[in-house]
């Protein structure tokens, strides 16, 4: 019976997104039950296309992750796939009629991290787009619940909270970017010479995507604010602990926050929801 299977493909996308990433987690945890495994849907998607480009090393890359563009494509006009990820996707993306231009989008992304690209303003703005700022618009067709008013007016407000995660894991990655990878997405910056006024610049440009994205999660409803507003807490608190640390440093070491850390920032988090002090 097919619904066993679409269960199967549901509990592959979220087994893929606890293990993948238990911030994440964290903050899917605390939407609302029937927006749950949407998201597991779209994490569990996009996670797959980047591990092809990130850790597929030894294997033709290029092929695969054209393969992948197409049996996604395929997926969602036929509305099944054999692949579980993506069966569980194109549920929601035909469930939420997610525009087929973001999932585009986010492939043109994914395949520039399959070339050594020197990023400058224009690439580097066109990667986060795809690879972040899309990803934000897909969950927020989620979170607006079929809402085509509210996903309009909140569609700044999510791209601003995509770009800020992902300028946020740039910095904490860039000793794997740079040394293993080959990657330096900031345009105009020399690795061999990362300073510390380089690193305040990228800084002021999150903090004013951060201040934005805040007064989207605020708008949200009340299905979702709760788990958005935690995964904003979690990258602004790693942030934070980014900016205290001396920019070579982050050639040297992976900042995170541990597990201890992440558990006191969902309650806190829980309790600001609660209180509606967000």
């Amino acid at each position: 019976m097919k619904p066993l299977f679409d269960n199967l493909s549901i509990q592959i996308s979220k087994m893929t997104t606890q293990t993948y990433s238990t911030s994440f987690s964290f903050g899917i945890h605390f939407l609302s039950n029937q927006l749950r495994n949407d998201i597991y849907s779209i994490y569990g998607f996009v996670r797959v296309a980047d591990e092809i480009v990130d850790s597929f090393n030894g294997f033709d890359q290029k092929i695969l992750l054209e393969k992948y563009k197409l049996e996604t494509s395929e997926s969602i006009c036929s509305r099944i796939s054999v692949n579980p990820i993506l069966n569980s996707f194109q549920e929601v993306a035909n469930k939420y009629q997610i525009d087929h231009q973001l999932i585009e989008t986010f492939f043109n992304s994914m395949e520039m991290d399959l070339a050594k690209v020197f990023y400058n303003n224009e690439t580097y703005n066109r990667y986060i787009l795809g690879s972040a700022e899309v990803v934000g618009l897909m969950c927020l067709h989620v979170f607006a619940e079929g809402d085509k008013v509210l996903y309009e007016e909140l569609k700044p407000y999510a791209m601003k909270l995509g770009s800020a995660f992902q300028k946020v894991n740039f910095l904490r990655d860039l000793k794997e970017d740079y040394q293993m990878l080959g990657r330096v997405y900031f345009p105009g910056i020399n690795m061999s010479n990362f300073t510390c006024e380089n690193k305040r610049q990228i800084e002021y440009d999150i903090e004013d995507d951060f201040k934005v994205a805040l007064l989207g999660i605020k708008k949200l409803p009340a299905s979702s604010k709760g788990g958005v507003y935690l995964a904003y807490v979690y990258y602004r608190c790693l942030f934070n602990k980014i900016k205290k640390v001396p920019a070579q440093r982050l050639l040297t070491a992976r900042i995170r926050l541990n597990n201890g850390a992440k558990i006191r920032l969902m309650l806190n988090s829980l309790v600001q929801n609660k209180m509606n002090l967000v």
